[in-house]
């Protein structure tokens, strides 16, 4: 039976859903689908807390976008990123996560995701740049990236981020309550290789909010109608990696972030924080 602190805290998360929708989840469980354990449900308050952590992710990655420019360094952003985080009362989540040594990751061009920031990087004109913002708020996490291109580009890099935008929209519309993880992946994997490019297999999005990466995994390739029920209250990021060459990736020995890919040729990459409503997906940050 367990103790009465942990009997308390079951019927507690159990109010995390509605009486409908606990029946709808206890059906698709029985059904021998994989539904999410009742801590990846989150609270009322939680989102709340979330949300409010989102609104200041959200406001670093516009703080960034009216800066950034040619001649810029990378170190420049990562202080922005610290400063305005900071001074809003919040804390940037990658700053020592893991050893991670700065408060943001910059991706240039081949750079896949997780780039360090540093004062010999400077952005030149048609580089194309990922800058993914992570916060801490109250104890609460929202993590967002988004693409910008430096001056003008050539027009297959410009269509790279341009599809991979697509890309994370389509997975954002299959996010549907009662539908399934695999929905996310397939609409994303669909549109990405239908516009002649691949999707990154090896990271993918993931649950956020109480920690920096909970569970699940949110996979960018994928069949419809497989996968974990997407049950309201889920809170997690859609973050497709799109690579205009092979998939495949490498991570550097050196610093043991750096992501590139294999053939050394661009990829692009944009995220949100999204929760699973009974209305459909509300994102938290972008």
């Amino acid at each position: 039976m367990g103790s009465f602190a942990d009997r308390f805290k079951r019927i507690v998360k159990e109010t995390n859903l509605t009486p409908e929708q606990e029946a709808k989840y206890q059906s698709f469980k029985k059904r021998g689908y994989r539904v999410p354990s009742k801590r990846l449900i989150k609270s009322a308050s939680d989102i709340e807390g979330i949300r409010a952590s989102g609104v200041i992710n959200t406001g670093v990655l516009d703080y960034v976008a009216e800066r950034i420019k040619a001649g810029v360094s990378t170190a420049e952003i990562d202080k922005w990123v610290y400063d305005y985080t900071t001074e809003h009362g919040a804390i940037p989540a990658p700053l020592n996560y893991e050893g991670f040594p700065k408060s943001v990751c910059v991706s240039i061009n081949h750079v896949v995701c997780h780039g360090i920031p540093s004062e010999e990087t400077i952005l030149k004109e048609g580089d194309i740049v990922n800058v993914d913002v992570s916060t801490i708020y109250n104890g609460y996490y929202s993590d967002a990236s988004r693409m910008f291109i430096i001056g003008k580009t050539d027009a297959g890099r410009e269509r790279l981020v341009k599809v991979a935008k697509e890309a994370l929209e389509e997975g954002l519309k299959a996010a549907r309550a009662w539908h399934f993880l695999g929905d996310i992946g397939a609409a994303v994997q669909q549109h990405v290789e239908g516009n002649g490019f691949s999707v990154v297999r090896d990271f993918g999005g993931h649950g956020v909010g109480i920690k920096f990466h909970e569970d699940p995994f949110v996979s960018h390739v994928g069949k419809k109608n497989t996968g974990m029920v997407l049950v309201p209250g889920m809170v997690f990021t859609i973050e497709p990696m799109v690579n205009m060459g092979r998939y495949e990736i490498d991570i550097d020995e050196k610093d043991g972030w750096t992501v590139t890919t294999i053939d050394k040729k661009p990829s692009a990459q944009w995220e949100y924080t999204v929760l699973i409503t009974e209305e459909g997906p509300e994102i938290l940050t972008y």
